[in-house]
């Protein structure tokens, strides 16, 4: 009897460019560092995951670089300059617009819908998943999934056809450089409302009570911790669902702020183990 298969879906945040645009959702790009660590950790286990990536940055960078390269001659043209311009647009880009379809926001999540099905066709419309999201990724899937869930407590019924396409088979969320926090300012705390476990279609026995982590550098100024951004934050920490967790990525500490820690989840060795220690307990 063959094993049974998980899924992971791994999605990137701001100034990531993979070279490549969504194409072949099981080949990896951003993420190939952080999979030959967990691989090596998993050992035989590695090969019953199906590790797919959600590559969106193709969908603004154009744009980006068309606008940066008018600009050299007059102002700076450095890389942090380049980062802060990809870091601000990536966020201002991804919301909700009139247009519906046409906005950068759906064309973001048709990309999710992808990997989404890409797994379901490895693991089954019942499989375990888990999400890691690094930056604004953890900001996306969040939204990605209360959607899915506001779309069920309207009509009663899933968007799609099956629990995984529904986000209702994720046995749990791993976050990494996450500024969910920046974006709930428009809110007053009490009516932010976070997203529910996503994996209450799971049987009982794969579910997970600490299900949402969030990994942070504190010299990191785009990352922050989850439980102190709204009382609901909070209440997820004090019953154990959500975790943060402060790491050291190698960098210098003498410092206040290293601007290249925000890009250095990927290859670090910091999170290799805690994702290798989530999958093998998915894995059963």
């Amino acid at each position: 009897m063959a094993a049974r298969k998980i899924g992971v879906i791994v999605i990137h945040g701001v100034d990531i460019q993979t070279g490549v645009s969504a194409g072949d959702v099981s080949q990896l790009t951003f993420s190939n560092s952080m999979w030959r660590r967990v691989s090596g950790k998993l050992g035989p286990a590695a090969a019953n995951v199906v590790w797919r990536e959600v590559i969106w940055s193709d969908i603004i960078r154009g744009r980006q670089q068309a606008y940066f390269n008018t600009i050299r001659d007059k102002t700076s043209a450095d890389a942090a300059r380049e980062f802060v311009l990809s870091a601000l647009s990536d966020a201002a880009a991804y919301r909700k617009t009139a247009d519906g379809a046409a906005s950068v926001y759906e064309q973001i999540h048709a990309r999710i819908e992808v990997a989404m099905r890409s797994l379901e066709d490895q693991i089954g419309p019942d499989g375990q998943v888990l999400i890691l999201a690094h930056s604004l990724g953890g900001h996306i899937m969040s939204n990605y999934i209360y959607d899915l869930q506001q779309f069920r407590l309207r009509v009663a019924k899933g968007r799609f056809a099956s629990p995984l396409q529904n986000m209702r088979t994720v046995a749990g969320l791993m976050t990494f450089g996450c500024n969910i926090p920046i974006f709930l300012f428009a809110y007053p705390p009490q009516k932010v409302v976070p997203i529910s476990y996503p994996g209450d279609a799971l049987p009982q026995a794969a579910q997970m009570t600490t299900w949402w982590q969030n990994f942070y550098d504190k010299q990191d100024i785009m990352a922050y911790p989850m439980g102190s951004a709204a009382p609901l934050y909070a209440q997820m920490v004090a019953n154990r669902h959500l975790r943060d967790v402060p790491i050291h990525l190698g960098t210098p500490v003498s410092s206040g702020w290293d601007p290249l820690s925000h890009g250095s989840y990927w290859a670090g060795a910091e999170l290799a183990s805690p994702v290798a220690h989530y999958i093998t307990k998915m894995l059963g």
